[in-house]
């Protein structure tokens, strides 16, 4: 069996589109965080169709986002 690799430190954009393969990215996301990797799930709306948006943020405990544009989510970058 290989080594894996640690991803501690490690910021990852995970991007959820609509398909019936949706769920399998929970799973991911899920194996990402185990290694250490900080992840962030951004989903289209169609996405939240077949895998719920409280699945992810349960998994990476951070803040799903589901629209381009989420106003609340925007931060202060300086």
């Amino acid at each position: 069996m290989k080594k894996r690799e640690s991803l501690s430190g490690k910021k990852i954009v995970l991007g959820v589109t609509g398909s019936i393969s949706a769920f399998k990215s929970a799973e991911l996301s899920s194996q990402l965080v185990q290694r250490g990797a900080e992840v962030t799930v951004v989903m289209t709306s169609a996405a939240t169709k077949f895998v719920g948006p409280l699945t992810f943020q349960t998994i990476t405990r951070n803040r799903v986002l589901i629209d381009q544009y989420d106003v609340e989510s925007v931060t202060d970058a300086t």
